[in-house]
């Protein structure tokens, strides 16, 4: 669990850089950055998704530590003990649609993928105002493609920068 809530942290950390808020114009709000670290989490997920078994444990144990993680952030948001699992399985369900809807945009040529994001991310039809976004998810899943998966295994792991200088 070590492993997995060192790459959760890894995940959240990034997925708060300012430059997604100040220059990309990701929403700042709960639902903004809820769906940065859906976004990040994702793209640890796909990294190991092909790797052997070890890789696929750390998978499920970093999806354990992300609703771990996303149910105390409800709690602390003042969500009470009754609605909390109700609110986890919502979460889950748009984790899923996000994941299901991020792997099919970036498979190929990866030319749906500004679409998704805007959809997700920016609530938007325009596809243009993710442009920039999709370039990072592009580059984030290709810097992790060169990451060992060992290394990723074992709870390290390296993002771009959020923007190119």
């Amino acid at each position: 669990m070590e492993a997995a809530d060192a790459l959760y942290a890894a995940a959240a950390e990034q997925a708060r850089a300012v430059p997604f808020y100040a220059r990309l114009g990701v929403p700042d709000t709960v639902e903004g950055r809820f769906e940065m670290v859906t976004l990040h989490v994702w793209l640890i997920l796909r990294r190991l998704k092909s790797d052997q078994p070890e890789a696929r444990k750390i998978s499920q144990k970093l999806f354990d530590a992300t609703f771990s993680n996303f149910d105390a952030a409800l709690r602390e948001l003042g969500v009470g003990d009754l609605v909390v699992g109700k609110k986890i399985r919502k979460l889950a369900e748009n984790f899923y649609g996000r994941a299901r809807a991020y792997d099919a945009a970036i498979a190929g040529d990866g030319r749906d993928l500004p679409e998704a994001l805007a959809r997700n991310v920016y609530e938007s039809e325009n596809e243009d105002v993710a442009a920039d976004l999709a370039g990072y998810v592009r580059r984030a899943a290709a810097r992790l493609e060169d990451q060992p998966s060992s290394r990723i295994a074992g709870g390290i792991v390296e993002f771009p920068a959020a923007v190119e200088p």
